[in-house]
């Protein structure tokens, strides 16, 4: 563990990670994720729904897509069938970067990655999209003159309606070439919002960080200048499920609407 990091204060990351049955995590990491599994008990589940729906959409994107550079913002702790392990798989020449603005998530990443040339990690926060574009690690390894896919999968939640995170992909979008593709989850309040407002509030009263469930409207605005492709914006297990059987009676209990966009 990088010095000088606080483990007494839960951390939207190491919370994730305990989630997803990492070890990456601390007490107060772990006594959050349980107060907020207390509200909602299908949180781990969801969280396992949302790493699935990841694993899909790289894999079309690198397959059917022919996509061969992944940013991939705010991307956490590594766990296993991260972006570049499932991309790589299908494309040897798959290049990514990732970025998180967490001191554990960027140490843990880089000894992942320190033997892959291929794919690399930056510290920096979504919400400055020109810090983490100029970045001279992202211009030595994405060729923005060409096709990439950004994935901002369950990170928007964590930036709330004023500090303008349309704005923020918008910025974004525009440093992307045509033929480039934006994979995005998002909570939404739609389906439990009573419940959404409890486990919330469980969140912030415990993780150093502020939350923002949105409904599906706003999730909505996130694809402005962006084709979504089939089946559109769902709720995770809904998007290409490998079987009708990995799609429940309803598919709203795991709370992210997903979708994944073109750029024409």
């Amino acid at each position: 563990m990088p010095p000088g990091i606080d483990t007494g204060k839960a951390n939207t990351a190491r919370v994730y990670d305990y989630w997803l049955g990492g070890s990456s995590n601390f007490l107060a990491d772990q006594d959050a994720a349980r107060a907020m599994l207390a509200v909602d008990p299908t949180l781990r589940a969801a969280v396992h729904a949302n790493r699935a729906f990841l694993g899909r959409a790289v894999r079309y994107l690198a397959g059917q897509a022919g996509i061969r550079q992944f940013l991939d913002i705010g991307s956490g702790i590594p766990t296993e069938r991260n972006v570049h392990e499932v991309a790589q798989e299908i494309a040897p020449d798959a290049r990514v970067v990732y970025v998180d603005s967490d001191e554990v998530a960027v140490a843990h990443s880089r000894l992942l990655l320190q033997d892959n040339p291929a794919a690399t990690i930056i510290q920096a926060d979504l919400r400055e999209p020109e810090k983490i574009l100029a970045d001279p690690t992202t211009q030595l390894l994405l060729d923005f003159s060409r096709p990439v896919a950004l994935m901002l999968v369950a990170v928007l939640h964590f930036i709330p309606d004023e500090e303008d995170p349309w704005r923020i992909v918008a910025r974004l979008r525009d440093a992307l070439a045509p033929g480039s593709y934006l994979v995005l989850c998002q909570a939404c309040s739609d389906a439990k919002p009573e419940l959404a407002s409890a486990t919330m509030k469980a969140y912030e009263g415990r993780v150093a960080a502020r939350s923002a469930l949105r409904p599906r409207a706003d999730i909505l605005r996130f694809f402005d200048g962006f084709d979504l492709i089939d089946p559109g914006l769902v709720y995770l297990p809904e998007w290409r499920p490998d079987s009708p059987d990995d799609v429940p009676e309803d598919p709203r209990k795991f709370w992210g609407l997903v979708g994944v966009a073109r750029r024409g």
